[in-house]
């Protein structure tokens, strides 16, 4: 306990000078110092002691849209390097999409609804493996990677992405879908939303994302070495949750584009509706760290696996 304190104790003004410039007027975090003494400094600790300085120690972040992973592996990044003293690299699966052109061209090619980032087979999978090998390597130098900006659906000016000059001891891998596991054929054919039962009746789009999850995504996740999982209460949050997060995409952008309109994100979070659900099942009980999130987004319990 007093080393929690301790840690809180240094932390805490960077930690509440971040959740600050995330909040907005309609939008205020609640119980800020419970959430990081009561669970990210644990966590933190627990990261810490898994840390090995000559190789890099990859932990996957999930969560349902909306669910605070920005902001909570955010936080445990600040924690890590002030605290710990670790060199933490935080990047999101959602940096690897692909561009909007390959989007389209893959529409065209495949299926119209993978014009539409997000779901497995959006994401530029070579690149991602070629970040690990890199990030890996022993003799490594310096990397460059892609920074998205969801406010234009396209990735920054190559001056904005991520620049890492030197190999971390920690990376926090994050996005919705990392550590999703594929579903089984009979699960697949039934249509769970009326975007996969008007837009996806011969099930091409279905079959293509689950496919990927098969092959390519799992041999990125295989590169994890362990996953904290955030579990929402029920999807019908992720509505209310993705549009707060939408306001804060408007806020942060590197653009002046407009953001989704609620009959946009009400379609575009059913891309999302599938993959969530078997995620909630899945790394509910796999997961090296179990996050429980109330109605109201904020923390109810931790639990610690391994």
């Amino acid at each position: 306990m007093s080393q929690v304190k301790d840690c809180f104790s240094k932390v805490k003004k960077e930690c509440f000078k971040f959740i600050l410039s995330q909040e907005t007027k309609k939008d205020k975090f609640k119980n800020k110092d419970r959430m990081i003494k009561s669970f990210l400094i644990p966590i933190s600790f627990w990261v810490s002691k898994r840390a090995i300085k000559k190789k890099p120690l990859i932990i996957g972040l999930a969560g349902g849209q909306g669910s605070g992973k920005t902001t909570i592996s955010s936080i445990l990044s600040l924690i890590l390097k002030k605290y710990f003293k670790l060199n933490v690299f935080k990047v999101s699966i959602d940096d690897f999409y692909k561009t909007r052109r390959d989007r389209r061209i893959l529409s065209k090619s495949k299926h119209p609804l993978l014009v539409t980032r997000g779901v497995p087979g959006t994401h530029d999978t070579d690149l991602i493996l070629k970040f690990f090998k890199k990030i890996k390597s022993s003799n490594f130098k310096k990397l460059e990677i892609p920074k998205f900006d969801k406010a234009i659906d396209d990735r920054c000016k190559k001056d904005l992405w991520y620049k890492i000059k030197s190999k971390p001891d920690v990376i926090i891998f994050e996005g919705w879908c990392v550590g999703a596991k594929p579903q089984s054929y009979s699960l697949i054919k039934k249509p769970i939303n009326d975007l996969e039962k008007n837009e996806d009746k011969d099930m091409i789009w279905r079959k293509h994302v689950n496919n990927k999850l098969k092959k390519e995504y799992k041999k990125i996740f295989s590169k994890i070495d362990h996953f904290i999982f955030i579990k929402i209460p029920n999807f019908k949050v992720v509505f209310k949750w993705r549009s707060l997060q939408e306001s804060k995409i408007k806020k942060n952008s590197y653009s002046n584009k407009k953001i989704m309109s609620h009959n946009e994100l009400k379609r575009f979070i059913m891309f999302y509706e599938r993959i969530t659900l078997q995620m909630i099942k899945d790394l509910s009980k796999s997961a090296s760290m179990l996050m429980t999130l109330k109605k109201n987004q904020e923390v109810k319990k931790v639990f610690f696996r391994s």
